[in-house]
């Protein structure tokens, strides 16, 4: 079917209202776009839901009991016949549930004031250009999926009476003790969440060490973290059914004979992109093997007028990349005068382990590919530490591609890692070199400073 443009209910339609959607349905309204998008679970998507900020959160929760041990080591006691802390799990499910509850209304007013229409229903392509939507037939001369991805589980016997992380965020209680499958961000993340409010932890994953393609250097370290906090870490580990015990707890059993008993068993296996159920074939949109919509590098399908961004798209599944693709794109369709360049190489982002780690741009491995690289390491226990006595390292890497001398890598495991490599991208999305670093003076005493006195090279890479 073909409509003339003034034909068309909206100029934009956004199937999606997590931080990806919103941001474009909102600066295309601000452009003055009829603009349109609908949103059925809750408005914010997996990143404000159940993914990057209430997890947060409940890492920071689970930090605050290793720092009142820690506190000893500066002199704070606790006196004789008083209670030690107790963690309250409930009260934090509910405080951040509130939180939520707060910036799903803040992503609702933001819409309104751009004067963006809402649609809190499914929606479905019914053709290229036509949706249904809460049993209306809307039609779009432009239509942008943003829907995201969605947990998965093992296809192993008994699968379903284990969790998700959608549904770790909503536990009654916290379990005594839990099996942890994944060696990925969640599967770390949410092992230290769990350890660090009191469960007994077993993590398992089936590479040699977690976080697979991310620096070696930065996996070593944290397998050692891990199990110095007391989380049991099983590597190369293949699943192999899943039954429940009576009295409630849950069976893990592996392909070479051993099992694991546990409260709860959570499978932190990765996501997939959110594209089923949504008519994509009436519209004739392709997609990739995992159902990723499959688009150019201006997010645009094989139809010229549909576009998908985020982590339906399955090219760099970070928030605030799928709010730059949504940013940009509504800058390209609504108004072309108007130019706004995000870097997407690199990209600086964090796992929210404990310690956290950070990375920006190449690994080791990566960088050696194209040419000798020159590495900076320094591994350290920072002063916090050294008072608290907790036996806990800070790992800092720089990787510089030896031709130019840019900083093509930056890479730390440690206390305010994230904090810290938010600023090394600005320095290497502007092309920093080891003389920048070298030339710039620290800030003392901290660990950041750590980042400009890294003068003797601890290795080539690639020579």
């Amino acid at each position: 079917m073909t409509l003339k443009p003034d034909a068309y209910d909206y100029d934009l339609f956004v199937i999606g209202g997590g931080s990806g959607g919103v941001r474009c349905a909102r600066i295309a309204a601000s452009h003055g776009a009829r603009v349109a998008i609908a949103e059925e679970r809750h408005w914010g998507g997996t990143c404000v839901n159940v993914g990057c900020v209430p997890k947060k959160i409940m890492v920071q929760a689970a930090e605050y009991g290793a720092w009142a041990k820690d506190a000893h080591g500066f002199g704070w006691m606790t006196p004789p016949g008083s209670e030690a802390p107790v963690h309250d799990w409930a009260a934090l499910i509910t405080a951040k549930n509130r939180e939520i509850t707060r910036l799903n209304g803040i992503y609702v007013k933001l819409l309104e004031n751009s004067g963006v229409t809402r649609f809190e229903a499914r929606a479905t392509f019914e053709d290229p250009h036509t949706l249904r939507v809460d049993g209306q037939r809307i039609t779009a001369a432009r239509i942008v999926i943003a829907t995201g991805g969605v947990p998965v589980r093992p296809e192993i016997e008994g699968a379903d009476l284990g969790i998700v992380s959608d549904q770790a965020f909503f536990l009654p209680q916290l379990p005594k003790r839990v099996t942890v499958i994944g060696g990925g961000y969640i599967g770390v993340e949410f092992a230290c969440i769990f350890r660090g409010l009191g469960a007994e932890v077993d993590l398992l994953y089936r590479q040699a060490l977690p976080l697979r393609g991310f620096d070696h250097d930065i996996r070593t370290a944290l397998s050692d973290a891990l199990q110095e906090q007391g989380i049991c870490v099983h590597a190369s580990i293949l699943l192999h059914r899943l039954e429940q015990l009576e009295g409630g707890a849950k069976r893990l059993h592996l392909t070479d004979g051993r099992h694991f008993d546990s409260d709860l068993v959570f499978f932190a296996l990765g996501r997939v992109p959110h594209t089923a159920g949504l008519g994509l074939e009436q519209a004739g949109v392709a997609t990739a093997p995992n159902g990723a919509v499959v688009v150019d590098d201006d997010n645009a399908t094989g139809h010229p007028h549909i576009f998908a961004i985020g982590d339906v798209s399955n090219k760099m599944n970070l928030t605030p990349v799928a709010i730059a693709e949504g940013h940009r794109l509504a800058d390209r369709l609504f108004s072309p005068d108007f130019k706004r360049n995000w870097s997407f190489d690199p990209v600086a982002t964090a796992v929210f382990s404990v310690p956290q780690i950070a990375t920006c741009g190449m690994t080791e491995a990566q960088a050696a590919q194209h040419g000798p690289a020159d590495i900076y390491l320094a591994s350290f226990t920072p002063m916090r530490h050294i008072m608290s006595g907790r036996l806990r390292k800070t790992l800092l890497k720089l990787v510089v591609d030896q031709a130019s001398q840019r900083v093509v890598g930056a890479h730390m495991i440690g206390d305010d890692a994230a904090e810290m490599m938010q600023a090394i991208g600005v320095a290497m999305t502007a092309g920093a070199t080891k003389h920048d670093f070298d030339r710039t003076i620290g800030i003392h005493p901290t660990s950041a400073e750590e980042w400009v006195t890294l003068r003797t090279r601890t290795r080539v890479a690639g020579a």
